[in-house]
């Protein structure tokens, strides 16, 4: 959802503002709460407690090489969700910040590449994965991911916070 479908939704669920001073705290904890229910941060808030993830630092790790890569090419989905289970506990345990998993296309797959959605699947369940892609043509294209891992609160990985 990008910012302009939240700033849509936000004006169809609004209502008319009326300029009572009761109305201005009502429609603050409205907006509060709206924000809440579709988690939305506030990154300004974020940046300037040293949060994780400013747009350097995910920009820095966008660009660099991964840490440790996976090559799940011909394992059954059950296989491959076991070894991914193994190879994010690991990688954060080892304080990685980048991760490739090799998948595949899906060119021998009835359909939807079985592995891809897999791998993907397990990227939304994963507590301490971040951003995600597929990697360049020349790394594997849509047969690879990279996965950003989330720093460990006060971990040597965090980033600065801006202006140190």
């Amino acid at each position: 959802m990008d910012f302009g479908d939240i700033l849509d939704k936000w004006e169809n669920q609004r209502t008319p503002v009326s300029h009572n001073k009761g109305d201005s705290a009502k429609s603050k904890k409205m907006m509060e709460s709206w924000l809440r229910a579709n988690e939305v941060h506030d990154k300004d808030a974020e940046a300037e407690s040293g949060g994780p993830f400013p747009a350097e630092y995910r920009r820095r790790l966008r660009a660099k090489n991964p840490d440790r890569s996976l090559d799940i090419h011909g394992m059954t989905r059950e296989e491959a969700r076991a070894e991914l289970e193994r190879f994010f506990a690991d990688a954060k345990e080892r304080g990685f910040e980048k991760l490739r998993i090799i998948h595949g296309k899906g060119n021998h797959s009835k359909g939807d590449a079985v592995l891809g959605r897999e791998v993907r699947e397990f990227i939304e369940r994963c507590p301490y994965a971040g951003e995600s892609g597929h990697e360049k043509t020349g790394s594997g294209g849509r047969g690879a991911t990279w996965v950003l891992l989330k720093p460990l609160p006060g971990s040597a990985s965090r980033p600065p916070a801006p202006g140190v």
